[in-house]
């Protein structure tokens, strides 16, 4: 199958870009499959898993002056961001990687991230994020108590940052704070910037666990999966997606920071074996590149979404 996917941000992403490297994973896992995969995205964009076609961004968000990018072989095109119609007569999706304003107006042929995600908009059509796992380092070893904690992400209070840090001060423990801006932590709390790459890489892999203690409804939460697949358990909360991501057998769920701290005294107790055979199962760029050509063949099949989500999901 010829895949268009389209991307209104270059790629790959500059730190931490989010649905970008969700982009680059599913063309990697398309072509992966067997698919041909081209990529219409800004200049200066670079997969060399997928034939590139530089649009200036300006015409990539109108389907009436992105249409003429398309190649006419084109089995359906896949779009990362708002469009209001179809780019010509080519078959096509979208892919929502946010949260919309209420009352806002349907995208047609929308996909969610999560069942959550999609239940919120009022759709059951959702397919999960997925990394390519090779992209991570898999610690095998148990876990240890001393290890550091670890938060990633912004460092905004709808992320929760502040929980992991009121658990640092309370106990003691040692806490990494990874984020985009420069806060005055002291103690056991040692903040590092934002990261990316190898060096994102290692401190997942070596941390105790992973605090995703989220205060808001989550599309799907990334950080997770990319704990998940370094074998590192996650604590999280029951915001959003992430009691679809995270099991008893990887991390806890809580709803207040005494919670928190709590599971945090016993989440090295979780194998991490388990940690990344949950992730492998359900969260790789194959899986999530296996959904989203289920979903193409059944629109290109009765020119409708399939109904329902993912059939691998994590949880019912």
């Amino acid at each position: 199958m010829h895949v268009v996917v389209a991307s209104h941000q270059p790629l790959p992403a500059k730190g931490y870009g989010g649905p970008q490297r969700v982009v680059v994973a599913l063309v990697r896992g398309l072509a992966a499959l067997g698919h041909r995969v081209t990529l219409l995205a800004p200049p200066s964009t670079r997969v060399p898993e997928a034939t590139v076609v530089a649009v200036p961004p300006r015409k990539l968000a109108d389907p009436a002056t992105l249409a003429p990018y398309v190649p006419r072989d084109a089995a359906i095109v896949h779009a990362h961001f708002p469009l209001r119609s179809a780019p010509g007569s080519f078959p096509f999706v979208q892919t929502v990687h946010r949260n919309l304003k209420p009352h806002a107006p349907a995208y047609p042929n929308s996909i969610f991230l999560s069942r959550d995600h999609a239940r919120r908009h009022h759709s059951d059509v959702f397919v999960y994020n997925g990394l390519d796992p090779a992209d991570y380092v898999f610690r095998r070893f148990p876990r240890r108590w001393s290890q550091y904690d670890l938060f990633l992400g912004n460092l905004h209070s709808a992320k929760g940052y502040h929980w992991a840090v009121e658990a640092a001060k309370r106990t003691g423990h040692r806490l990494i704070v990874a984020g985009g801006w420069r806060p005055s932590f002291t103690g056991s709390i040692k903040f590092v910037g934002e990261v990316d790459g190898a060096t994102k890489a290692a401190l997942l892999a070596r941390a105790r666990c992973l605090w995703n203690p989220a205060a808001w409804d989550e599309p799907f939460g990334l950080v997770t999966i990319e704990a998940l697949l370094s074998g590192t358990p996650v604590l999280g909360t029951h915001r959003g997606a992430l009691p679809e991501l995270i099991t008893p057998e990887v991390g806890a769920l809580c709803d207040t920071v005494d919670e928190m701290i709590a599971a945090a005294e016993r989440i090295h107790t979780r194998d991490p074996a388990a940690c990344r055979a949950h992730a492998e199962h359900h969260f790789t760029h194959l899986v999530m590149a296996e959904e989203y050509i289920r979903t193409y063949a059944h629109v290109l099949e009765t020119g409708a979404l399939p109904p329902g989500g993912s059939t691998r999901g994590a949880t019912p």
